[in-house]
């Protein structure tokens, strides 16, 4: 097996990577990789700009891809998706991550994150190394759900109901709940919803599995996005808020749950969500691998 090396561009290995995810997707997530819906939304999340991805790296074995190396949010990130059979290209990688996709930390050194999830320790052993150290912090949990029939009851208090985007799809109501709900503030300054829009527009994006919670006044006090996966059948929870001032009412629980008990109905057998939160585990989620964060300072003499 030979592999060619180029750059990831953007417009014509989206999908690409997105259908390389899609094919080697193991139960249990147990290839290690993003979730395809993951690597949607990371592309049509409002704060992604196209540019990030420029030194991203795929590798090709025979037209195929076999491996990328790409940030998700910010430059320093280096998250690695592999095909099964390509283990070998892991030295590789880390080398490619250290001369590319490395950026200023916040104390303004230069550095880079690689991410190895920590079964793998094929990975971590060249990783330490090589010099990255562990941060602990920075690592990500993923847990999932084995979705149970019959579905259990969802519970909403007195006054609240439950719809979907597709029964109405108000843009400035969902703008608040989700501006509100990530504690950036009061009240959002935006007026053309142009970072929702953008996330409506996902290729994979579901009106009917996008769940909001509709207070008695009509506001949308929380939400809950779910992706479903036909090739696979499962469900991914991405994101998730609740209005502060409505908080600790069940209501994010239920929204996700009835995201799930939809995607349940379209033959997803479990669901995934990428965090530990006890909202998470209050509904059954279970760990079943982290990923931890590992850093190499590139300015060391």
């Amino acid at each position: 097996m030979s592999t060619n090396f180029r750059k990831y561009n953007i417009q014509k290995d989206f999908q690409r990577v997105g259908d390389f995810l899609v094919k080697h997707y193991q139960p249990g997530n147990r290839d290690g990789n993003f979730l395809q819906p993951a690597w949607e939304y990371m592309h049509y999340h409002p704060w992604f700009k196209d540019e990030l991805m420029d030194n991203s790296g795929l590798w090709e074995d025979g037209g195929e891809i076999v491996a990328v190396a790409h940030p998700e949010s910010i430059t320093g990130e280096a998250f690695i998706e592999l095909h099964p059979d390509y283990a070998r290209l892991k030295p590789e990688i880390l080398d490619y991550a250290e001369k590319h996709l490395g950026g200023k930390d916040p104390e303004g050194r230069m550095s880079v994150l690689v991410f190895i999830n920590d079964f793998d320790k094929e990975f971590e052993e060249p990783a330490q190394a090589r010099g990255f150290e562990i941060l602990p912090e920075l690592e990500r949990r993923m847990t999932y759900w084995t979705i149970p029939h019959p579905f259990p009851p969802i519970n909403l208090p007195p006054g609240f109901r439950l719809q979907s985007l597709a029964d109405e799809n108000d843009i400035a109501k969902l703008d608040r709940c989700i501006y509100r709900g990530f504690n950036h503030g009061d009240e959002p300054p935006h007026i053309d919803y142009a970072g929702r829009k953008k996330m409506q527009s996902a290729p994979s994006f579901r009106k009917d599995l996008n769940i909001v919670v509709v207070a008695p006044d009509g506001g949308y006090v929380s939400y809950a996005g779910l992706w479903y996966d036909n090739t696979g059948r499962y469900g991914y929870v991405e994101p998730v808020c609740t209005d502060p001032d409505y908080r600790l009412r069940g209501l994010g629980k239920a929204a996700v749950m009835e995201g799930i008990r939809r995607c349940g109905e379209l033959g997803a057998s479990v669901a995934y969500v990428g965090n530990t939160l006890p909202i998470y585990l209050s509904i059954g989620f279970r760990q079943i691998f982290a990923t931890r964060c590992w850093k190499k300072y590139l300015d060391r003499n």
